[in-house]
């Protein structure tokens, strides 16, 4: 894949040396408030269930509404997301996460709390793609996998601290309470990014064609193709696998139930030390070079895996450690390419888009595997 980006590209003054830590931090730490909100519901079910008196088919579709939403929204926010500039297109759309998460926890009937998730889905889908859009306008090339690598950084630090610390506030004070906490931490972050964002309106398109014509336009790019047709394939690969890693471990490995958050937890803090290198390394051997190796070790780990015999949690975790370590390095190299790779001023429609197509092929390899699980079962 080509790139968009000439040397020193960025918006001017955007990228100095103290505010460029600023502003990753507040996409980080943003990132951060919507990957807990996400993942925390389904460990807080039981309590839920009760609370609500919401049965297991009604919970999900609680599960599921964020992703549809997340989806459908990707979609509708394409057209527009490249006529107006970042910084207020993002601070509203944090806003709206926030607004959703205190639904959430506001919620008393499985209605409300359906369409609490559905709008937290709908801000959080496109909010992530449009933070990943801020690190290609911000940083140059040159520095690009490392704001990319701080970026997904988000995911291993909510898997680790977020969701266990959200838990645990939910078994002691009330499922309710996590979505008030990360409300409250999440609101004094959406004034930072209004204080550190530059306006980013460099890339706003001043033509006046219709909505549907951009949509379409961003569906049909020759470049944008490639780019949906690459994540399609790393994520149906990915989540072939890693929907069933607990299943696979109780099953064949040794691994006990109670054991499987320590496993989890090896993995998240091997990533937490993996994902920067990986964006270090793509800024000084280039993302193509570091994708290579990312995608065969990925894919190696994921073999050693599934044919995983009786070995234990001691055998286990650091297998599912290494795994969840290449996996994270090879999405970090995948998006820097990717964002590279597609022009500036279409950079906010494509990313949008291509939440929602990460959303629909993540749900396709999960179906997939789903199906050859079965019948071998």
């Amino acid at each position: 894949m080509s790139s968009f980006d000439p040397p020193g590209h960025g918006e001017p003054g955007t990228a100095t040396t103290g505010r460029d830590a600023v502003i990753l931090f507040v996409l980080a730490a943003l990132q951060f408030v919507a990957l807990v909100d996400f993942m925390i519901v389904m460990p807080l079910g039981p309590q839920s269930l009760d609370d609500l008196g919401i049965d297991a088919r009604r919970f999900s579709w609680v599960v599921s509404a964020y992703t549809f939403a997340a989806g459908l929204a990707g979609l509708l926010a394409a057209p527009w997301l490249d006529r107006v500039p970042r910084k207020p297109a993002y601070l509203l759309l944090s806003l709206g996460l926030l607004a959703g998460t205190v639904a959430c926890g506001l919620a008393t009937s499985f209605p409300l709390l359906l369409v609490a998730r559905g709008v937290t889905g709908g801000c959080g889908g496109v909010h992530g793609g449009l933070a990943m859009a801020i690190v290609a306008d911000v940083f140059p090339p040159d520095r690009r996998g490392r704001g990319t690598g701080t970026l997904m950084l988000a995911f291993a630090v909510a898997s680790v601290v977020g969701v266990p610390l959200g838990l645990a506030l939910g078994t002691r004070l009330g499922w309710q309470v996590p979505f008030f906490v990360l409300a409250a931490f999440g609101l004094p972050l959406v004034g930072l990014a209004a204080w550190s964002l530059p306006p980013l309106a460099a890339h706003v398109d001043g033509t006046r064609r219709k909505p549907f014509a951009r949509l379409l336009d961003t569906l049909t790019a020759p470049a944008h193709l490639r780019g949906f047709a690459f994540i399609t394939m790393l994520m149906v690969g990915a989540f072939s696998v890693i929907p069933f890693i607990s299943t696979s471990l109780v099953a064949k490995a040794g691994v006990t139930q109670a054991q499987l958050p320590a496993v989890f937890i090896a993995g998240g803090l091997l990533t937490l030390l993996t994902t920067p290198l990986t964006g270090r390394l793509v800024d000084r051997f280039g993302a193509q070079a570091v994708l290579r190796y990312a995608v065969f070790l990925s894919a190696t780990m994921m073999l050693v895996l599934t044919h995983l015999p009786a070995v234990g949690i001691l055998g286990a975790a650091p297998v599912t450690a290494a795994l969840m370590a290449t996996n994270s390095g090879r999405m970090v190299t995948a998006m820097a390419l990717l964002t590279a790779s597609i022009e500036p001023r279409r950079r906010g429609g494509f990313l949008s888009v291509n939440s929602s197509v990460q959303h629909v092929a993540s749900g396709l390899g999960t179906t997939c595997a789903g199906l050859i699980v079965d019948r071998k079962s």
